[in-house]
């Protein structure tokens, strides 16, 4: 029976891999077929050689892309890319700036794709037949289906670590353009332009925020990913303040000055929080490690001269 098992687990997955490549043949043939009627359509003689000059050029990197782009967007209006593109998923390629159509269809195409090459590559390591292959399948499968998301997970997480470090200077820096005359508006032109090398993360944010409030989107919408996407509360509070000086006005120097120390005591708390948490865990290893090898260097000697004195004692 497991035999009958693993035997159709195996054929189902050699099916859906046979059905993803002649899928993708047929795109390719389909998009060869498009780009023949247009250069006959164009009537360039030239066009042959330009095309093959610009599919030289072009990558092993971006014909996989390509290829995934399209293997997601066949999957992603369907009941299984509403699945595997889940509103967490979203949040992370939101986090991560890469939640656009393409980066949404490679995400999902990435994921089909390891979910059916990992147990397949597993495959000629496992035993034949058993229960075991076909749980070391699923695993495979499994971790074919996670592993984007863990990795997309862990950008985004140290995404948010690089905003939490960098939002203290942001604050001092849109401080300092505030004491010195400069208006709201021109001191974020100036954070985006000048100190991207310093807050590279924030920077971005800021600068594709200036490029939307310049094609005519007003600054609180445009400053909404900046706000929304990292889950941080205190660069929430920053924006409103951003937003309710473009609006009304005012000096903005000393709100930010105040802000910054609350952040930092903030922080400073945090710290002695991790301290106090760490110093628990070290607690912990130390008893479990410095502990037994103190009582073998103290009690050693005392136990090999008992064994000794023991000894002599039953040979009399």
């Amino acid at each position: 029976m497991s035999a009958l098992l693993t035997c159709a687990v195996i054929a189902l997955i050699l099916a859906a891999a046979l059905l993803a490549v002649s899928w993708l043949q047929r795109t390719r043939q389909s998009e060869q077929v498009v780009h023949a009627i247009d250069r006959a359509l164009r009537q360039q003689p030239d066009g042959v050689g330009t095309e093959t000059g610009e599919l030289a050029k072009r990558s092993l990197r971006q014909r996989a892309a390509q290829m995934l782009e399209s293997l997601g967007r066949r999957f992603e209006s369907g009941a299984l890319g509403q699945i595997l593109l889940a509103p967490e998923d979203r949040l992370l390629l939101e986090q991560t700036n890469r939640n656009t159509s393409t980066d949404r269809a490679i995400y999902l195409g990435l994921r089909l794709v390891l979910a059916f090459a990992l147990p397949l590559l597993l495959l000629p390591w496992l035993p034949p037949g058993g229960v075991r292959q076909v749980f070391s399948l699923l695993a495979g499968f499994a971790a074919g289906l996670l592993l984007p998301k863990f990795i997309l997970g862990a950008w985004a997480a140290r995404l948010r670590k690089h905003v939490e470090d960098e939002l203290p200077l942001l604050i001092d820096l849109l401080r300092l353009l505030q004491g010195v005359g400069v208006s709201m508006d021109q001191s974020l032109q100036i954070v985006a332009e000048r100190f991207r090398t310093v807050i590279p993360v924030l920077g971005r944010e800021i600068h594709d925020a200036n490029v939307a409030y310049t094609h005519g989107r007003p600054r609180e919408q445009s400053l909404r990913r900046l706000a929304e996407s990292f889950d941080n509360h205190e660069l929430q509070s920053l924006v409103q303040i951003i937003v309710q000086v473009h609006e009304h006005g005012g000096a903005v120097q000393e709100p930010l000055r105040q802000f910054a120390e609350r952040l930092r005591e903030q922080r400073k708390m945090s710290m002695k929080e991790r301290t106090g948490k760490l110093s628990v865990k070290m607690t912990l290893v130390m008893m479990l490690t410095l502990l037994p090898a103190l009582m073998l260097v103290l009690a050693g000697p005392a136990v090999v001269s008992l064994i000794g004195t023991m000894a002599k004692l039953k040979g009399h």
